[in-house]
């Protein structure tokens, strides 16, 4: 094998093929093992959520955000609620106010059918 094709003049070395196959393909186990793959995550809220409830569900999202994984949450309408969308807003905006000393909005998404959402960021 050729190791220095630029050097005069040029370097060539005797190696086993098999060898220098496994060595590779070690080398590529372990970068990939270092690659860290971001995951989402998702909470589901109603409007209706009751305060405990809520501080639960934002303990567990703070806890996806520490561990570096993105945070969707989704609040979901039925029936008769549609026609109340500000209180999924008050809702929307108590979730920002707890996790805003840990997360950022990616995505704000409005009124989508049914459901309203959001992804965070760590930050």
């Amino acid at each position: 094998m050729e190791v220095a094709p630029g050097a005069k003049p040029p370097v060539c070395k005797i190696v086993d093929y098999g060898k220098l196959k496994y060595e590779e393909k070690k080398k590529q186990q372990i970068s990939k093992k270092k690659q860290h793959v971001v995951k989402l995550k998702e909470i589901r809220l109603r409007p209706r959520i009751d305060t405990h409830d809520l501080m639960t569900k934002m303990k567990r999202g703070r806890k996806f955000l520490e561990d570096g994984c993105k945070l969707k949450i989704t609040l979901m309408f039925r029936g008769r609620e549609l026609s109340r969308i500000d209180l999924g807003k008050l809702v929307m905006d108590r979730v920002l106010e707890e996790l805003a000393d840990v997360a950022e909005v990616e995505k704000d998404i409005p009124l989508e059918g049914r459901r309203m959402s959001m992804i965070l960021n760590a930050k």
